[in-house]
């Protein structure tokens, strides 16, 4: 997913990355207990994909009638959550070190008569609790991304007994089952999870081991989510999973017709999923991208490379041909798509002419952007395991392969000047009297003038940067439909 489960390294791509922390200060948070009348300040870093952004989302709002009220401020923090991901190069190495700050912050709070939980969240979590517990004893709670909605039971129980409280199970029950109903959302736009999980056992990839085998949510619950996010102002979704497009849950079926279902909430004008597997990509979701207006014009397809001896490695479960098959099936259907995706270099036992075969597939499909990785081993995966690569060839892969990304980047958004498209106005720009926004093809957009958020503009686009589209105003009339 923008948020691949590839390896880490750096990026090219449309939107901002997601592998820098994100700083997710609580939500709107009840008032605290009648015994007290002062808020409790909660802080929450969130590492990796969207769904680790969704799950810290949760944690806030599991956290709210607990009193928690939102701080950036690690020294006014009552309680800290890092909210890891394991497929980022060097994870736990960034994780110690973090902590490291933290428990400085948490010795001078506590000095001063001020406690401060400090928890640790996410797939670093689940893959290497002991380890944490060994290293830093300090931690007070350590927990999963399953078992997040025990998150009030866990302060409980240390604030009763001390110690650290570790809690990296799989439980029986659904998490999304016992998460508050209410949701709260800072914008037109929020990612909506519906499926988690992953079968596909990459070489490369800890998911597997970290989320778990894929489950899905059931439509019913899926659909009643979404209402309460457009309620409270989203009019884009993004459908979150590790595979999304195996979606299976009852009631659907498949994701093409969960779609379907969205696409009918009154007021939902946008629909996304990500990240998609190529193996599960079926004529009927291809024709989703036909038929359905809603859903935007971009899909995020991971293939990781372009050779098949690299991907039979890679235990993908595909060729380059079959991805390519694909493609121009998604074009045919949808000729204005952009196609983003993931590539990993540097794999155990890829040699030059794998690399080249990569750079050929990059070359005849044209993207609009993509995540790109060196390979690093990840604790427990067969490739682990292997031999591995040099890290100056990893290097020079990496860097001829992101330049011609940020070629393809480049040329697709400059290919948008002169156009006419809908932008959904997501708010003011960072200049006075600039709006901005998203295109159909997720770039940033900003144009002179003024609008609300969640109305919908056709703009014309004349200009564009790698990473944005300068356009104009041309329908101030009225709210359109998304393209």
């Amino acid at each position: 997913m923008p948020g691949p489960n590839g390896i880490a390294g750096s990026m090219t791509k449309l939107d901002p990355a997601p592998c820098r922390p994100h700083v997710q200060p609580g939500r709107a948070f009840a008032a605290e207990e009648a015994r007290s009348r002062m808020t409790k300040k909660l802080l929450i870093r969130t590492w990796g994909c969207q769904m680790n952004v969704y799950d810290s989302e949760r944690m806030a709002e599991v956290l709210a009638p607990l009193g928690f009220g939102p701080t950036d401020r690690p020294e006014d923090a009552d309680m800290v959550i890092l909210n890891t991901c394991h497929i980022r190069e060097k994870a736990t190495e960034k994780l110690f070190s973090e902590l490291g700050r933290l428990r400085a912050t948490k010795q001078d709070r506590a000095a001063a008569g001020l406690p401060m939980v400090l928890a640790v969240a996410g797939c670093v979590a689940q893959a290497e609790g002991a380890e944490i517990a060994a290293r830093a004893p300090y931690v007070d709670l350590v927990f999963g991304p399953q078992t997040l909605h025990r998150l009030p039971e866990m302060v409980a129980r240390s604030a009763r007994a001390g110690g650290l409280v570790l809690d990296t199970d799989f439980p029986e029950e659904s998490k999304f089952d016992l998460l508050p109903a209410e949701r709260t959302t800072q914008g037109v736009t929020a990612f909506l999870t519906v499926q988690e999980g992953c079968d596909k056992f990459c070489s490369f990839c800890v998911v597997p081991y970290t989320r778990g085998a894929e489950t899905s949510r059931p439509a019913a619950a899926v659909l009643a989510e979404a209402q309460r996010l457009v309620d409270a102002g989203a009019r884009e979704l993004t459908l979150l999973g590790q595979n999304v497009n195996a979606y299976h849950g009852e009631g659907a079926g498949t994701l093409a017709r969960l779609i379907e279902m969205l696409a009918a909430i009154p007021g939902l004008s946008r629909i996304r999923y990500t990240t998609s597997h190529p193996r599960d990509m079926d004529d009927a979701l291809i024709a989703a991208h036909r038929d359905i207006p809603a859903l935007m014009p971009m899909l995020h397809l991971p293939v990781q490379s372009g050779s098949d001896r690299v991907l039979a490695a890679m235990n993908r479960g595909h060729t380059a041909a079959d991805y390519l098959r694909i493609v121009e099936k998604l074009r045919a259907a949808r000729p204005d798509l952009a196609l983003t995706s993931d590539f990993i270099v540097g794999h155990p036992g890829e040699d030059a002419a794998d690399h080249a075969a990569t750079l050929a597939l990059v070359r005849e499909v044209g993207f609009a952007g993509a995540f790109s990785f060196k390979y690093s081993p990840r604790p427990g995966t067969p490739a682990a395991r292997a031999a591995q690569l040099d890290e100056p060839t990893k290097d020079a892969r990496l860097q001829e392969l992101q330049a011609l990304i940020a070629e393809q980047q480049l040329a697709f958004n400059r290919a948008r000047i002169g156009t006419t498209f809908d932008v959904l106005v997501t708010g003011p720009g960072r200049h006075p009297g600039q709006i901005a926004g998203r295109s159909p093809w997720l770039q940033a957009v900003h144009a002179e003038g003024s609008a609300t958020a969640g109305q919908t503009l056709a703009m014309r686009a004349i200009s564009a940067t790698a990473n944005s589209l300068t356009c104009v105003i041309e329908d101030h009339q009225q709210e359109r439909h998304a393209a």
